[in-house]
């Protein structure tokens, strides 16, 4: 991954992230649109497929961040579950056209408590 290397590790680690959970999502959820009619054990196969793309990329991010970033794991978990729900609401607005809620604010308002007590210092 030598185009990152001018990048700064912790920027790294959260692109990385990102286009692992891209990959993610759409190996969890893309098959109820794009696969809606086919047997559910093809649909488990494409999202196989799908998700070892998101393991070469979450592999290294999760790598780079903990051994060369200092984040921890919790600070890692945190920022997986906060880009999670930052991919997946346009994902499920756009591709999936399903409504937005202000749930989804106060679950993102839950999640910025999350990264406060986790990123602290104590």
């Amino acid at each position: 991954m030598s185009f990152l290397s001018s990048i700064p590790l912790s920027w790294q680690t959260i692109l990385l992230l990102v286009a692992s959970n891209v990959f993610m999502t759409f190996a969890w959820y893309g098959h109820l649109k794009s696969l809606a009619t086919v047997p559910w054990y093809t649909a488990a196969l494409v999202s196989w497929g799908i998700a070892l793309f998101e393991y070469l990329l979450q592999v290294p991010a999760n790598r780079i961040g903990f051994q060369q970033a200092g984040f921890s794991v919790a600070q890692l978990k945190i920022m997986q579950e906060v880009i999670t729900l930052l991919v997946f609401l346009p994902f499920a607005m756009v591709y999936l056209k399903q409504p937005f809620k202000m749930d989804f604010v106060w679950a993102g308002l839950c999640m910025v408590g999350a990264v406060y007590f986790i990123f602290r210092t104590p």
